[in-house]
């Protein structure tokens, strides 16, 4: 819920109440996101929708747009603890990417975080890390932050 409300909104609601916010989203529809599977369980989750979905993003300076183009965003994704570390979340946007262009996106964006001493805690890397959008072949479209690149796929 992080990415849809003002700051203010979503402390004030942390916890239960922005898990039964994202659960009426859920019911409402359209889908705010994809869950990836394990042998039936699931095993990660990423928010999938177009950028102006996002009012976060509206309001950042670090994150504003680079340019015109209409795109479809991937702010954010969980990763089961079990499933960590195993390229889970690069699977993520591939499906991610798959799923937009079936919707009529023409670019696909993330904005994920680039320690700069390597690794970081895990609940800090919940926008993602840059080499798992390199391997799923993002390339880095701005930097207006030394730890805090958009990356970007064009889907044909």
């Amino acid at each position: 819920m992080y990415w849809h409300e003002t700051r203010a909104q979503y402390d004030s609601r942390k916890g239960e109440a922005n898990r039964r916010a994202l659960k009426k989203r859920v019911a409402a529809g359209p889908s705010p996101g994809l869950i990836a599977y394990a042998d039936g369980k699931p095993a990660g989750w990423c928010s999938l929708a177009p950028r102006e979905i996002y009012t976060t993003l509206a309001r950042s300076r670090v994150l504003a747009p680079v340019d015109d183009a209409h795109v479809w965003s991937v702010p954010c994704f969980f990763i089961a603890r079990e499933f960590r570390r195993i390229g889970l979340t690069s699977k993520l946007l591939t499906a991610a990417a798959e799923y937009a262009r079936k919707r009529g996106a023409k670019v696909l964006e993330g904005y994920p975080v680039e320690p700069k001493k390597g690794l970081m805690p895990d609940a800090f890397a919940f926008t993602g890390l840059v080499g798992a959008f390199k391997r799923a072949g993002f390339y880095e479209a701005a930097r207006r932050s030394a730890t805090r690149p958009i990356m970007r796929l064009g889907l044909k």
